[in-house]
């Protein structure tokens, strides 16, 4: 047959297995994956059983469970479409500059996303930006978002009081972001719809939204709209978290309402510190050249705690932002103090005594690997002087955390394959790889990023839901260039193609 988006073939013929820790006899032989109601049925020797139905020939392609992504701002990251990128400004002239030519968008504002300044020899300066951009609203986020550059016009806008620089962060960069993705429904919707279909098209089976608002009535919405291609965990953060209490939200039902299980409830998202780009992470030792400088808590321990108890006795999960080696540590402190169950996000600088504490608490290490090589540099020369471990993939494998890959997008594009390859062989673009001993193997980081993670890993057997993914190479043996590259043939989500190439 020729197979569309929207099918749901009774067989995926042709196929090769592939992923963690398989049980199943058939090796490298062909074989044909038969499914029915959404779910695995049977996996047989390729010709071996009837094929009936619908067949999807994999011509040889290897099968994997669907890939999820736990850790993304789906809003934010589907209006970056409209964005103008400013990844490659390299001083504060020339962000300026490329925001300066960027369109006015349907509410009057400009808006650049993905610089950053931790390198710029300029530093941005509000004369500079205004001399720009002149009297449109004009705003510059930061690639790790913790904090958003505005000139005068904007700032005038927004109603915050306007200092040498135009630099707003943490909470109050937060806030800006918060009125920059409140768009019409009529605007953001079709962007999400894009975006997932982009997804899917990556193998993308399911994704964390930790967009900063209240998740469900959008989700919803989206469903009644008729969006299919993806399942979704929605966060719930600390200004909404009495609402869901009182409302009897407990993650992983099923959004009310909801037209399909689709969509859940996900856990507390609390943030408690700041960035390293925005040289705000919470730290033990102190930045360079700012003596005083050990970062931001931007959550104290007894309020963290009080925030996870209530989730917890609710049946909520909880999942803590922590970058620096303090936050970390106080996040685990909490996670012991409360029983609480989930992930910390980022952990990107870790006491060396504090990694064993993950497995030891069942606390999940929900990281971004394509940050590592995004920041190598900058952690070589800001966290120079940290005695904490960056980026410590291997070292909490080592010690039995379950690691959930994702890509905090729009701080890195949503892609599982990138995140994989970054995880794996810790290079890109020709450089001699960073932090070697830090690289975790293929089948760890293919099953860190299926749902369950590298503790439970996704697999493909009979019973199982058909989330599937049919791409071109084996990803247990890729080399970078073609996991980076990997080409996906088809997905399937409960056995129904959201994409075929």
């Amino acid at each position: 047959m020729t197979a569309a988006r929207g099918d749901a073939p009774d067989v995926i013929a042709n196929a090769r297995l592939t992923g963690f820790e398989r049980t199943d006899p058939f090796g490298p032989e062909p074989v044909d994956v038969h499914l029915a109601d959404g779910l695995v049925v049977d996996i047989a020797p390729a010709g071996a059983l009837p094929r009936r139905g619908r067949v999807l020939d994999a011509e040889g392609g290897w099968v994997i469970p669907g890939l999820w992504d736990h850790h993304v701002h789906t809003v934010q990251w589907a209006l970056s479409a409209q964005r103008v990128a400013l990844g490659a400004a390299a001083t504060a002239t020339e962000a300026a500059s490329l925001t300066a030519d960027a369109p006015v968008l349907a509410d009057g504002r400009r808006v650049g996303a993905g610089f950053r300044d931790a390198f710029w020899p300029d530093a941005p300066a509000l004369a500079v930006l205004d001399a720009a951009t002149g009297e449109v609203p004009t705003y510059l986020i930061n690639a790790d978002v913790h904090s958003v550059w505005l000139n005068s016009a904007a700032l005038r806008r927004e109603g915050f009081e306007p200092d040498a620089t135009g630099l707003l962060r943490e909470e109050p960069a937060f806030e800006i972001s918060r009125r920059l993705n409140a768009v019409d429904a009529a605007v953001s919707d079709p962007l999400v719809a894009r975006m997932a279909q982009d997804a899917a098209a990556r193998g993308v089976v399911g994704l964390v939204d930790l967009d900063m608002s209240w998740n469900e009535d959008a989700w919803v919405r989206r469903l009644d709209a008729g969006f299919d291609a993806l399942r979704v965990s929605f966060g719930i953060y600390p200004q909404f978290v009495d609402r869901a209490i009182a409302e009897g939200l407990q993650t992983g039902d099923v959004a009310r309402g909801a037209a399909s299980d689709l969509i859940r409830v996900g856990p507390l998202k609390v943030i408690t510190d700041g960035s390293l780009g925005t040289r705000t992470a919470a730290t033990s030792q102190a930045y360079p050249g700012d003596p005083h400088n050990y970062g931001l808590l931007t959550v104290d321990l007894a309020t963290l705690v009080d925030l996870m108890s209530r989730a917890t006795a609710a049946g909520i999960a909880s999942a803590i932002h922590a970058i620096g080696d303090v936050a970390n540590s106080h996040a685990l402190d909490a996670f012991a103090a409360t029983g609480a169950w989930g992930t910390i996000e980022h952990a990107q600088l870790v006491a060396h005594a504090d990694i064993p504490r993950f497995a030891r608490l069942g606390v999940g290490a929900s990281v971004q690997p394509e940050h590592a090589l995004d920041d190598r540099d900058l952690t070589d020369t800001v966290w120079a002087g940290q005695t904490a471990q960056p980026y410590p993939l291997r070292a909490l494998d080592d010690t039995g955390a379950n690691l959930l890959l994702g890509s905090d997008a729009p701080v890195a594009p949503l892609d599982p394959w990138a995140a994989m390859a970054s995880s794996v062989f810790r290079t890109r673009d020709g450089r001699e790889p960073w932090q070697p001993q830090q690289r975790i193997d293929a089948a760890t980081a293919l099953g860190a990023s299926t749902r369950g993670g590298s503790a439970e890993p996704a697999r493909i057997e009979p019973g199982d839901v058909a989330d599937l993914v049919v791409c071109e190479h084996d990803p247990l043996t890729a080399d970078e260039k073609a996991l980076r590259g990997m080409r996906v043939r088809a997905t399937l989500l409960a056995g129904r193609l959201t994409h075929v190439a």
